[in-house]
């Protein structure tokens, strides 16, 4: 009997866990399961089926008795210009795309904007107008 029930928590589990994960989103998201990890996060304790927003803005929902699934829930852009990087808000968990060189000034891609690094007068009146 206890066998039976361990089967019908891994298989609930399961379900919830792609549910949770699959959000009908095209974007690629990384996710991870973690079989040790306890359903506590913060102090504070959840159960089978419920979901959390951690530090890192992960979707974290618990799968108790087998462990803990994650998803990132930040939507990464793919196709940008090499001198602009990615930067997460931890408090809203909202991605922008800043230049290296300086994380002050927003990049937008698919303008036609020169590397900074080049001296872009362009890029300058863009960023000052």
């Amino acid at each position: 009997m206890k066998m039976e029930l361990a089967g019908v928590n891994w298989m609930l589990a399961a379900a919830v866990f792609l549910l949770c994960t699959s959000g009908g989103s095209a974007a690629p998201m990384l996710c991870h399961f973690n079989s040790r990890e306890l359903c506590v996060f913060e102090g504070r304790h959840y159960t089978l089926g419920e979901s959390w927003m951690d530090n890192a803005c992960m979707q974290c929902t618990c799968l108790h008795p087998v462990g803990v699934g994650c998803c990132e829930t930040v939507h990464r852009p793919v196709d940008f210009p090499a001198w602009c990087e990615m930067r997460v808000e931890s408090l809203t968990c909202k991605a922008s795309l800043v230049q290296t060189a300086d994380p002050r000034l927003l990049c937008y891609p698919g303008e036609d904007i020169r590397d900074p690094g080049q001296g872009s007068h362009q890029l300058q009146q863009h960023l000052v107008g």
